[in-house]
């Protein structure tokens, strides 16, 4: 029996322990949102701290100005060194009404064909898929004493609540964290069979808009087409983001966007992606993007300008005839390749300005922005981990693309220089940010012996 081989008995054999130990986890109310929770979301750092101690790691709670960080190295090992990236802390729970038992008071249930689920907050997102991880290195040590390559595990407490101290903290630790690859877990499967790799990611612009006019809302009687009414100046300039044919009209736009690369093109037609399906299951039957684009290339690897939110006028109960002075919108841009967010957003202010009638002025306001993200398919350290996720599963793990964003993929890339590898063992169907989160126990089972074997693929 290979080292490898006598790692993963050990996580078979091991699998209620580690089942019990992510309980243990899921019971703390790390939400970081609210304040109230500042203390467990310490006790859970602290809690990461002793566990990553107790399997041969040098951990310690690192302050930051809201949530604290976790570190820990193990030093040793050979091959290419990692970082691990997860989270600790959890979305709120509310509302409340509507789970089927406590949040915090994690339970496996047994589904009508045998299959268990976790059921807690944070069992899928990101605690389930930490541990899976943790539990590798856990086994590796127990066979071992050691790690097959050198390891920093980096646990954030502030992911569900904005991250805004992962940036100066990545910077002013830069050369401690620093490593040839980077890992991170909270990504899904394609499906319940199939392992994925998460290689594009879409980045981000958020605006907001006002379009003023009066200095009051009008009588619409008195004041009627005589007076510049801002809900249709905005719902023109609206309207007009978008030809025809879907694309985005801003100048400039497809700037840095190229075709897709045949090789992920021919990767993605073998998912067998069902469009109709997709739609069907949220209620729709039409594809309303690019004209002449598949649905998986649009929401992966095209960008888009979307309506998010529009406000003016009276929106109570009744009816009341008025012309709004100001009207509103929220408006978002997932940015793909190399497009700039920065040259994005002054497009679309280009093109509000220049669509301003008499009598309006438009005030903006900046809503984030971050660039898109793409790793090398080619490079070695991929292509061992696609071999492990393959070898694990039985089924060729795949290449894919995330219509989202995962802003601490870009933040590693920019702070340390590093790739990441996104091998995540979600499901869609996990309930993640909803009540009744879950995740399957046969995940969390294989994604421990898939991080094992990555880990035994890296030091190759």
């Amino acid at each position: 029996m290979s080292t490898l081989d006598e790692v993963l008995a050990r996580l078979d054999a091991n699998l209620e322990p580690a089942l019990e130990r992510l309980f243990s986890l899921l019971r703390i109310k790390s939400i970081s949102t609210d304040p109230a929770y500042a203390a467990d979301c310490r006790a859970c750092a602290e809690w990461h701290a002793r566990d990553l101690a107790s399997i041969g790691f040098e951990a310690t709670v690192r302050d930051t100005p809201g949530h604290p960080m976790v570190v820990a190295h193990r030093r040793g090992g050979q091959g290419s060194s990692a970082l691990f990236y997860g989270h600790y802390d959890v979305q709120p729970v509310d509302p409340i009404e509507l789970w089927d038992h406590d949040p915090f008071d994690p339970q496996i249930a047994v589904q009508p064909d045998g299959t268990r689920i976790i059921k807690a907050r944070g069992a899928s997102d990101d605690k389930g898929q930490i541990m899976a991880f943790v539990e590798a290195c856990r086994a590796w040590q127990a066979v071992t004493g050691s790690l097959p390559i050198p390891l920093t595990l980096l646990l954030e407490g502030e992911e569900e609540s904005g991250g805004v101290n992962l940036p100066p903290f990545l910077a002013q630790h830069a050369a401690e964290l620093k490593a040839d690859i980077g890992l991170i877990c909270d990504t899904n499967m394609w499906d319940a069979r199939t392992p994925a790799i998460q290689t594009m990611l879409r980045g981000l612009c958020g605006e907001e808009v006002f379009i003023h006019a009066a200095d009051r809302d009008l009588h619409s009687g008195f004041y009627g087409a005589a007076a510049a009414n801002p809900n249709r100046v905005l719902a023109r300039i609206l309207a007009e983001l978008h030809d025809a044919d879907g694309r985005v009209t801003l100048r400039g736009f497809y700037d840095g966007v190229p075709e897709l690369p045949e090789a992920l093109r021919r990767d993605w037609d073998t998912l067998g992606f069902d469009p109709k399906r997709f739609l069907g299951e949220v209620g729709l039957s039409v594809p309303a993007g690019e004209r002449g684009r598949s649905v998986l290339e649009m929401v992966w690897s095209r960008p888009t300008a979307e309506i998010n939110g529009m406000g003016g006028g009276y929106q109570g109960e009744g009816f009341k005839t008025v012309i709004p002075a100001v009207a509103s919108a929220k408006v978002s841009f997932r940015l793909v390749f190399d497009q700039d967010p920065h040259k994005v957003r002054a497009a679309f202010r280009e093109h509000v300005l220049a669509r301003l009638p008499a009598d309006c002025r438009a005030e903006f306001g900046e809503h984030g922005s971050g660039g898109a993200i793409r790793f090398p398919v080619d490079d070695p350290a991929f292509g061992k981990a696609r071999q492990a996720l393959t070898e694990e599963w039985g089924k060729p793990a795949v290449f894919i693309g995330g219509g989202g964003s995962i802003p601490v993929t870009a933040e590693l890339k920019k702070a340390l220089g590093m790739d990441v590898i996104l091998a995540g063992f979600a499901l869609e169907d996990d309930r993640i940010h909803s009540p009744n989160e879950k995740y399957n126990v046969t995940s969390f089972h294989k994604g421990m012996r898939s991080w094992a074997r990555i880990l035994d693929a890296l030091s190759r």
